[in-house]
C-alpha cells in the first residue's frame, strides 16, 4: 500500500539546502556581485581580456539566435571532437525556452602557446519563469589561430540539464517540464505538477507565481551532477528542490529535480505526494528563514501532499506507528539534524511533524497553520504567539494526538 514508507526517502533537500550542500548551484550566485576587471593583470593586455569577452557574447548571441552556424564559428576548426560535441550541445538546446542567455567574464589568464584561460558567469533566464537570471560557473581554454580566439576546450563548471543530451520541452497549465526522457513521460510529469500546483494554490495563496518547474534528467547520476552533490547522495531519494539563495526571500529560480531512478519506482500516489512536496518547498520558500525549524516545513509540506489523500495516518505513517505500538512514542518534535540524509528513524521523523501540523489544522484550521509557518521566532514563541499556547503543552497534546490516531 503506498504511503509514507514508499516516499519517505525524498526530503531530505531541505536540510541539505539549510547545511549549504548545493554550493555548486548557489555559490555562482555570489558571483554576480560587482567585481573588479581580474583578468587585466600586470602585463596581460586588455584587449585579451576583450577578445575573449567578444567571444563569449557572439557564443550567447547564436544561443539565444536559434544559429548554429554563427555558435560554431566560436569554436576552434583544428578542434574535432570538441566541435562536434559543441555541436550536439547547441542542438540539445533547441528546446530550452530562453528568455535571456548570457556570459559574465570574470578572469582570464595566459595558458601558453597562444591560448587563454577563461572563467565565466553563465546567466540564462527560462521564459515565463524567472524573474532573474539563473547562474552557474563555467571555464574555458581559448586558442588563437589566424590573429583569432576560438573556443578550444570546456574546462568544466556547473553541470546543466543539456550537457546530458538533447532537453525536451514539456509545459503544462501551471508549469514547465524540461527532460531528457520521452515525450510521454515529460507530460505525464507536466499533468502530475499541474495537480501538485492547485493543491499547494488552495493553501499558500501569495508569494509565488504558481507556477513550477521540474528538470527530469535521465539517471540518478546525472542528477547528482546538477545538483553539485557526490554521486550516490540521492540514490533513493525521488526529487529535489534547488533554490539559488538559501531562505531566499529573493531566490530567482526553484527548480524541482527529479530522480527518475527512484520516482519512476512510485505509485501514481507516491509519485503525486512526492511532486506536491516538492511544489510547497517552492511556494514557500519566500516565507521560509533560518528560524524556521524543519519540522515545520517538512511537517507542513508533507500535510499539503496528503490533505486530500482520504488516507489515514495509520497508512501514511506505518514505521511511527510501529514506534507507538511497541511502546517507543516520541517524546519530542525532531530536530534539524533529525532530517539529515543518514539520520536514523528519518521516516519518523517526517511522519512525526506531518502530524503534529495535522494536528494543528485540524484543531485550529488551515489558516492558523499557514500563520505559524510565516511568523517569525523560535517554537514557543510561534505556538504562543498564534495558538495562544506554549510548547510544552503543545508537546502534551501532540503526544496524545499520536496515540489516538496511531493505536
Amino acid at each position: 500500500m503506498p504511503g509514507a514508507a514508499e516516499t519517505r526517502r525524498r526530503h531530505p533537500a531541505r536540510t541539505l539546502l539549510a547545511l549549504g550542500v548545493l554550493v555548486a548551484l548557489a555559490a555562482a550566485a555570489w558571483l554576480a556581485l560587482p567585481v573588479g576587471p581580474r583578468g587585466a593583470r600586470s602585463g596581460e593586455p586588455d584587449r585579451d581580456r576583450a577578445a575573449v569577452a567578444e567571444v563569449l557574447r557572439h557564443r550567447a548571441d547564436a544561443v539565444l539566435d536559434r544559429d548554429r552556424q554563427a555558435y560554431l564559428r566560436q569554436i576552434d576548426l583544428e578542434r574535432k571532437a570538441f566541435r562536434a560535441a559543441e555541436d550536439r550541445r547547441f542542438t540539445n538546446l533547441r528546446e530550452v525556452p530562453l528568455a535571456s542567455f548570457g556570459y559574465r567574464l570574470l578572469d582570464t589568464e595566459p595558458a601558453g602557446d597562444g591560448r587563454t584561460r577563461a572563467t565565466a558567469e553563465l546567466r540564462y533566464r527560462l521564459r515565463g519563469h524567472d524573474d532573474r537570471p539563473v547562474t552557474g560557473a563555467e571555464e574555458f581554454l581559448l586558442t588563437e589561430r589566424a590573429g583569432r580566439l576560438r573556443i578550444s576546450a570546456d574546462r568544466g563548471g556547473t553541470a546543466q540539464l543539456w550537457d546530458f543530451g538533447p532537453v525536451r520541452a514539456v509545459r503544462g497549465e501551471h508549469g514547465l517540464v524540461l527532460g531528457l526522457g520521452d515525450r510521454g513521460t515529460l507530460a505525464a510529469r507536466a499533468a502530475e505538477a499541474d495537480r501538485a500546483v492547485s493543491a499547494v494554490r488552495q493553501v499558500w495563496h501569495d508569494g509565488w507565481d504558481g507556477t513550477v518547474v521540474l528538470l527530469v534528467p535521465g539517471t540518478s547520476r546525472q542528477m547528482t551532477a546538477l545538483l553539485g552533490v557526490p554521486e550516490g547522495t540521492y540514490r533513493d531519494i525521488a526529487a529535489v528542490t534547488t533554490a539559488e539563495l538559501r531562505h531566499g526571500s529573493a531566490a530567482p529560480a526553484d527548480r524541482v529535480v527529479v530522480n527518475p531512478d527512484a520516482f519512476d519506482r512510485l505509485s501514481a500516489f507516491g509519485r503525486q505526494a512526492v511532486l506536491t512536496h516538492e511544489t510547497t518547498h517552492v511556494a514557500t520558500r519566500r516565507g521560509t528563514g533560518p528560524a524556521t525549524p524543519l519540522w515545520l516545513s517538512e511537517g507542513f509540506a508533507d500535510w499539503v501532499a496528503y490533505r486530500d489523500s482520504g488516507r489515514s495516518p495509520r497508512e501514511i505513517a506505518p514505521e511511527l506507528r510501529r514506534d507507538v505500538l511497541a511502546g517507543r512514542a516520541p517524546g519530542r518534535l525532531p530536530a534539524d539534524a533529525d532530517f539529515a540524509p543518514d539520520a536514523a528513524g528519518l521516516a519518523q521523523s517526517y511522519q512525526t511533524a506531518w502530524l503534529a501540523c495535522r494536528l494543528i489544522a485540524e484543531e485550529y484550521g488551515q489558516d492558523r497553520l499557514v500563520e505559524l509557518y510565516r511568523t517569525p521566532g523560535d517554537t514557543d514563541a510561534r505556538t504562543r504567539r498564534v495558538l495562544g499556547t506554549g510548547y510544552d503543552d503543545f508537546l502534551r497534546r501532540w503526544r496524545d494526538y499520536l496515540e489516538r490516531e496511531l493505536r
